[in-house]
């Protein structure tokens, strides 16, 4: 805690507490069950006191001149919720049992995303960690935590979170996440936060009573922009940028998911996410450190490698272009922008060779150009899904449109992405089939409530098959407990062991091939339904993919080499051609 410039910080007089509130020339401390304590201003702008006998547990607020009593923006715990009181901690004296953790390298990969609220019925962080052993033995090497910022109310994604340095006191105390993250690192299990630095939720945030967090220079689909660049803007990103060290250092988090980056704007000389990336692997040191981008753009330069194959910012973005090419082979959806993707399973091809389908073209769904170039890039550079957050959760029911679909389709789609060498991703429940739901949710105070309702009902409208006349109402507690995995359907499902078998054949098999792989060295046919996808990868080996992704029977392509080992075959083939979703996975020497 004392390198880091904003929250409590424990000195040999007592606890440090501190504040940067620029807009107030007096600010005064406030402990739980004695009177207010006037702050030492300085000219930076810093409000500062030192207390005595304070110590871990003691609760705390500051007190703005006109009689607002605020949390800690920094605050490490709310036992109380956003409004409440902040709570010393002191993650010191936690005993590491996986001390000697250094994380594991990227191509190793699989990755699980998962709700803490929604992946077990208790919703907590120490239930979380009795399901680890049933991740380990499925092969997932990765947990991707949805964000944990403290949020308003009882149950939220979490993408509305207002203090970025509490982890959220519905789902336990800081102490239960190292417990969490303690026990995955025992079981060779990475831990990835989804974080959100775009914008600040819209209850509980009372950064602009004080400071300049927000600039009208630029605009999100939030509202203004966090001030990254304008007046004030040096200690706003301090406050971003030490929260992701924060979470690297005090936590031993192996990375984030950065949520939707285009939405950060910055007109620096620096941008925030070159300076975030660059300090990050910095604090890191010589510990494996992922960093994950959500992109609406396609910004491929976020990717670029280093002379040695490294990333020199990010190490990978999510691809919805390949989970929109499965999802409409498997479903027959074509609505909204998956009639972009329909039609032509070519473009599964493109995005599985190359990263992205739309590389600079017109996408009609947009009604403009998207993307740039990404041939050159590894494969590795691309996190492949069929399932996540958001193409689950931004549907007016939230339903796993997967899980009532074909199951020969199904499997054919599954065993593509899990054995694909971009790194694939899972979401929680998806391994057993789950069916449970998961729509959106919140929980805010009703005039909030209302207009989150009418919000996602005019989001909804505009997308083509997802009928907001039908949408659940995203405030109420019925939502969020739909969204809760039942595992007593995970031992009755037939698709638990298929996802174990591919996920066992992808370490052994794949995941050697992708040290060291660079990009450039893939070449994508298509004909009908049928494609053909070759990577060259690590010691000049060729990896090779033939599938028909249709009902009807389909071309091979190209015949069969002798050297070419087939490691996997879902489906039929015959008359030199591929029966219906059929798929083949073979390696050569190259």
């Amino acid at each position: 805690m004392t390198r880091m410039t904003f929250g409590p910080v424990f000195t040999e007089e007592g606890i440090l507490f501190r504040l940067w509130a620029p807009l107030h020339e007096s600010v005064s401390l406030k402990i739980d069950g004695a009177g207010l304590r006037p702050m030492r201003a300085g000219e930076d702008g810093w409000h500062r006191c030192t207390v005595e006998d304070a110590r871990p547990g003691t609760r705390y607020r500051f007190a703005l001149p006109d009689g607002l009593e605020i949390p800690d923006p920094a605050s490490r715990f709310q036992p109380l919720d956003v409004h409440g009181p902040s709570e010393v901690v002191d993650l010191s004296s936690y005993h590491w049992k996986a001390g000697d953790w250094t994380g594991r390298p990227w191509e190793e990969m699989v990755i699980y995303e998962m709700h803490i609220g929604g992946f077990t019925p208790e919703g907590s962080f120490r239930a979380a960690i009795e399901r680890l052993d049933h991740l380990q033995e499925l092969g997932i090497t990765a947990l991707q935590i949805m964000p944990l910022s403290e949020f308003p109310g009882r149950y939220s994604w979490g993408y509305d979170g207002v203090l970025p340095y509490a982890p959220d006191s519905s789902y336990g105390r800081p102490e239960d996440f190292l417990a969490l993250v303690d026990a995955a690192h025992e079981r060779g299990i990475s831990v990835f936060l989804d974080v959100v630095y775009n914008h600040f939720g819209p209850d509980g945030n009372y950064i602009p009573s004080y400071a300049p967090l927000f600039t009208d220079h630029h605009k999100t689909p939030w509202g203004h922009g966090v001030n990254y660049d304008g007046d004030g803007s040096e200690a706003i990103r301090e406050f971003i940028i030490e929260n992701a060290i924060y979470w690297i250092t005090e936590f031993r988090l192996d990375g984030f998911r950065f949520d939707a980056v285009h939405a950060i704007k910055d007109d620096s000389d620096e941008h925030l996410l070159q300076a975030l990336a660059r300090r990050v692997r910095a604090a890191a040191g010589n510990r494996h450190v992922h960093l994950i981008v959500e992109n609406e753009e396609n910004d491929a330069d976020l990717l670029q490698r280093d002379d040695k194959g490294e990333a020199r910012l990010f190490t990978a973005q999510w691809n919805d272009d390949v989970h929109h090419v499965l999802h409409v082979a498997a479903t027959d959806e074509t609505f909204g922008y998956y009639a972009d993707y329909a039609g032509d399973v070519g473009k599964l091809g493109r995005a599985l060779a190359e990263g992205f389908v739309f590389q600079g073209e017109h996408m009609p769904y947009r009604g403009g150009r998207r993307g740039r170039p990404s041939g050159h890039l590894p494969p590795t550079a691309f996190v492949s899904f069929i399932q996540n957050h958001d193409q689950i959760g931004n549907r007016a029911l939230g339903d796993r449109v997967l899980a009532s679909s074909p199951v020969d389709a199904v499997k054919a789609v599954i065993s593509i992405y899990l054995l694909a060498p971009e790194i694939p991703m899972l979401f929680m429940g998806e391994e057993w089939c789950a069916r449970e739901p998961f729509p959106f949710f919140c929980d805010f105070d009703e005039d909030l409530n209302e207009k989150v309702r009418q919000g996602r009902r005019q989001e909804l409208s505009r997308l083509p098959g997802f009928d907001a006349d039908d949408l659940l109402d995203p405030t109420a507690p019925s939502t969020f407990a739909a969204a809760k995995l039942d595992w007593s359907k995970r031992t009755t499902s037939d698709m638990l062991d298929y996802y174990r078998t591919l996920l066992d054949l992808r370490h052994r098999r794949i995941v050697p091939l992708l040290k060291g792989a660079v990009g450039g060295g893939a070449v994508y046919r298509s004909a009908g339904n049928a494609i053909a996808v070759d990577w060259t990868l690590a010691e000049n080996r060729r990896l090779h993919l033939r599938a028909n992704l249709g009902n009807a029977a389909a071309p091979l392509l190209e015949p069969r080499q002798d050297d070419t080992e087939t490691i996997f075959r879902l489906g039929g083939s015959g008359g030199g051609g591929l029966g219906p979703w059929t798929v083949i996975w073979s390696i050569s020497a190259g």
